[in-house]
């Protein structure tokens, strides 16, 4: 506890937003990805300490909200079958299709059942052997690996009724993306902490030989977020750009190896779409022939239409980082959390329900 309690001393963080102000002399944007600092930095006031000429901006750190709407209604699909039982995260539920939503359809009759983990779901499958579990794969790289894991584990122990529709997102990609769009004007990448636990820092190497974009590696307490948003203006004053480590007590450089090869062994990347964003290459993740029994993909007809935006949600604009909620007419006069329109008001770490919850404005 003393661990944690040291990254949220308030004496100690204001001395490291005067070391900001003291070497920052050049506007910049940086852009946060992950949706655990998003709230971070709302709930500590990151932005009110930083001088008025550094902007942070929300991207799409929240992997509910980057879910396409394509991909909700494959899974409001599979719920309509009978004898199909669909497992899923809490924030799943609420997302709003292009029709309908999970909620929606669990009050019509459908079976769908909130868990805390993929095991859960494989548990479901073993205490229903008549029907047919199917467990929905959102997630970054964090948690990917954990679903590549219980495949393994369903495969080898025989438990042949539970599968995955996966729609995993890989976020080195979509950074990419972001970058080469043309469309967003930022200076630097607050880059996850929980992924790259897994992933490590090459991923983001790239970025920074491709495009001179600065990648800081940072943990969530506020002097970590505060740390790293100093390495970044240091990089910018130096007229640099390289990967850091801001969080070195839990992310090293080469990752997770163990996490990497599991992940490695059941899926492999494919173009992917992505809310806002469109699809991006090799930004998604697809099973390996040797455990296709287990994609849901590939044992139902899930063919859905591509549907468009709710009208006036500005849940993709929002999340490549062009507008923020309070440019939506929707925000906080329609769109709540108990009526959302769009996923980024649905989930906690969706930039919408942050600045609901914690802007004044």
């Amino acid at each position: 506890m003393k661990y944690l309690t040291e990254y949220r001393d308030g004496s100690l963080a204001s001395k490291m937003a005067e070391r900001i102000k003291a070497i920052s002399t050049k506007p910049a944007r940086f852009m946060e990805i992950c949706g655990t600092h998003t709230v971070a930095i709302f709930k500590h006031g990151i932005r009110d300490v930083l001088p008025e000429h550094i902007g942070l901006i929300s991207g799409p750190g929240c992997p509910v909200c980057v879910t396409a709407t394509r991909d909700i209604d494959k899974a409001i699909k599979l719920s309509r079958i009978p004898d199909v039982i669909v497992a899923t995260f809490g924030d799943m539920v609420r997302v709003p299709g292009s029709e309908s939503s999970l909620q929606k359809e669990k009050g019509l009759g459908a079976d769908v059942r909130m868990v805390y983990s993929t095991m859960d779901a494989i548990e479901i499958a073993r205490q229903n052997p008549n029907k047919k579990v199917v467990f929905l794969g959102i997630g970054f790289e964090t948690t990917a690996p954990t679903i590549a894991a219980a495949v393994v584990a369903a495969q080898a122990q025989g438990v042949n009724n539970f599968s995955v529709l996966s729609c995993h997102k890989l976020l080195p990609p979509a950074m990419d993306a972001l970058l080469s769009g043309g469309e967003l004007d930022v200076n630097g990448f607050m880059c996850p902490g929980h992924v790259s636990t897994i992933i490590g820092t090459a991923p983001y190497e790239v970025v920074v030989a491709q495009y001179h974009t600065p990648c800081v590696v940072m943990g969530f307490e506020p002097l970590d977020i505060l740390q790293g948003i100093y390495m970044l203006v240091s990089q910018i004053e130096a007229g640099e750009a390289r990967v850091e480590i801001q969080y070195r007590r839990a992310v090293a450089p080469e990752g997770n190896p163990n996490a990497l090869k599991t992940l490695d062994r059941v899926f492999e990347p494919c173009d992917s779409p992505w809310r806002g964003l469109g699809m991006i290459p090799k930004s998604g993740l697809a099973f390996r022939e040797a455990y296709r029994a287990h994609d849901a993909e590939a044992l139902f007809d899930l063919e859905v239409p591509d549907s468009p935006e709710p009208p006036g949600c500005k849940c993709g604009d929002i999340l490549r980082g062009v507008n923020t909620p309070i440019e939506c007419k929707l925000f906080r006069k329609v769109c709540n959390p108990e009526n959302p329109v769009g996923p980024c008001m649905v989930s906690s770490e969706g930039t919408c329900a942050a600045y609901y919850r914690y802007s004044q404005v």
